[in-house]
């Protein structure tokens, strides 16, 4: 499922805000001897136990998204080491390897293009159009024990690419758990409608839960960013592979 992170923060800042403009309306409806002491102890309780559950679950989702970030930034670097190598390795071979160099950088760009996209989609060409270049190597006659080590290396490199760009498509689902967001966000929400029970009915407080509710939102916005790496504004930068692809051919 696609999840929009703005569209999500949004939805979130709606409940929470509400929440806490429903407490501020309960306080007026309900009994006064359902607002006294004895009560407000128990409700201070009973949310101090649902803030730190939510807290330790906001700490898993941010736990999730920033692994997930992490090994994917980790695995285009790789992919950049990789994409550098196996140019060398073709280079050294020699002239018959030259169209090779060719096809192989314009895979890379149309990749980058594919990964980097406005959308930031990975749902085709998963290979990164490591097989033609697999298949042109293999046809490569080796004149010599040198070129010969060269073409295995250069096969090798490109069989691991290959299993780095698959690895990449394989995780351009969401790491982040849907019911887990959800529970977090009920949570928070439950939160909200307490501190609007207990808040004054005045401006003052009603502006201080509507700058705490955005700052909820916008922390989960974050962590819904981080969960999608090639879009949006926290995206693994295209640097690494851009850099390479302007090393190939050379």
């Amino acid at each position: 499922m696609v999840v929009n992170p703005v569209e999500v923060s949004a939805i979130i800042f709606s409940c929470i805000f509400g929440a806490a403009m429903l407490g501020l309306w309960l306080r007026g409806v309900l009994p006064e001897h359902h607002l006294n002491a004895e009560t407000k102890d128990l409700v201070k309780l009973g949310v101090g136990l649902i803030g730190t559950m939510a807290a330790l679950l906001l700490g898993l989702l941010i736990a999730s998204a920033k692994s997930s970030y992490d090994a994917r930034n980790s695995e285009v670097t790789q992919m950049a080491a990789n994409v550098i190598l196996l140019d060398r390795a073709l280079a050294h071979y020699g002239p018959p390897a030259g169209e090779i160099r060719g096809i192989f950088k314009i895979a890379i760009t149309r990749m980058i293009d594919q990964v980097w996209s406005e959308e930031g989609k990975m749902d085709s060409a998963p290979s990164g159009g490591a097989g033609p270049v697999y298949d042109k190597i293999q046809e490569l006659v080796p004149r010599s024990d040198g070129q010969r080590a060269l073409q295995s290396q250069a096969e090798s490199i490109l069989v691991n690419f290959a299993q780095e760009r698959l690895l990449l498509f394989a995780q351009s689902g969401s790491s982040i758990s849907i019911p887990f967001l959800v529970v977090v966000v009920f949570w928070l929400a439950v939160l909200f409608v307490s501190f609007g029970l207990f808040a004054p009915r005045n401006a003052t407080a009603i502006v201080t839960l509507f700058v705490s509710a955005m700052s909820v939102a916008g922390a989960l916005f974050l962590i819904l960013e981080l969960d999608h790496p090639f879009s949006g504004f926290i995206q693994i930068s295209s640097a690494p592979l851009r850099n390479a692809l302007a090393l190939l051919g050379k």
